[in-house]
């Protein structure tokens, strides 16, 4: 299967996991740039393995990566940081650090090792700052912050970093049902908004149905992938949960408990 040019990350039949334990295999789907895509399934299904290793953090067991057209293997760990971001679910070393340090971090691909902002550098915080609402925020220190606010903040640190594809491991994790929707709204307008390709793992499977353009299925099996209607037709989420608990309602596209 060729790869167009147009897709910003391929990925063709990859087995995740770990030394020669293969958490899931067979997985292949591609993101052209302005998607927001989540990825859904149930626990231990290799969600986060999954984003850990497009992310460069562990190794793929086979398949391929395609990164704007290149094969993940052949970056350098800092070319690789100016192609992606990545926002893990283990809270930042760095709280005692303020919002405004924190999301400047985001631009260390691009700084000197002393670390000093050019105007571009600033710009793009400036705008990382103003976008996720963090502007009365920047001199608050991060362990100051609630989560919603902190979650804002790494989101806001990986738009700082400017690169084409940025992953989440469940950034909507810990919040209510108003900042998980935020956080999801805000990540939907800056992947329309400024044509950045986001993939997400979430538990939100009807909060990624309204605000996905894409969804990827881990279930074990095949690893549906398309466009939420059109998983939703071909009765993909039906099948995620045992039918005897919940059962899924195509019209509203949302999980019903059986009483």
């Amino acid at each position: 299967m060729a790869h167009s040019s147009t897709n910003i990350l391929s990925v063709q039949d990859l087995a995740i996991g770990y030394d020669s334990k293969v958490v899931a295999q067979h997985i292949s789907f591609e993101l052209e740039a302005g998607s927001l895509c989540g990825v859904v399934g149930i626990n231990g299904i290799g969600k986060s393995t999954l984003l850990r290793t497009l992310g460069g953090f562990q190794p793929k067991l086979s398949g391929d990566i395609y990164l704007n057209g290149q094969n993940l293997e052949k970056f350098t760990s800092s070319d690789l940081s100016k192609e992606l971001s990545i926002v893990l679910t283990e809270q930042p070393a760095s709280k005692n650090l303020t919002v405004q340090e924190l999301i400047a971090l985001g631009r260390q691909p691009y700084t000197n090792w002393l670390g000093s902002l050019t105007e571009v550098d600033k710009q793009k915080i400036k705008e990382s700052l103003d976008a996720f609402l963090l502007e009365e925020l920047r001199y608050r220190k991060c362990h100051e912050l609630s989560d919603g606010q902190l979650q804002r903040v790494l989101v806001a640190r990986a738009m700082a970093q400017d690169t084409d594809l940025i992953l989440l491991d469940e950034p909507t994790t810990h919040l209510d049902l108003y900042h998980k929707v935020q956080i999801l709204k805000m990540l939907q307008q800056l992947a329309h908004g400024q044509q950045k390709t986001i993939l997400f793992t979430t538990h939100e499977i009807e909060l990624a149905i309204q605000l996905c353009d894409r969804i990827l299925i881990l279930d074990g099996k095949n690893h549906p992938f398309g466009n939420p209607c059109e998983l939703i037709e071909q009765k993909h989420f039906d099948r995620l949960f045992p039918s005897e608990m919940v059962q899924f309602d195509e019209k509203t596209g949302t999980y019903k408990v059986n009483k």
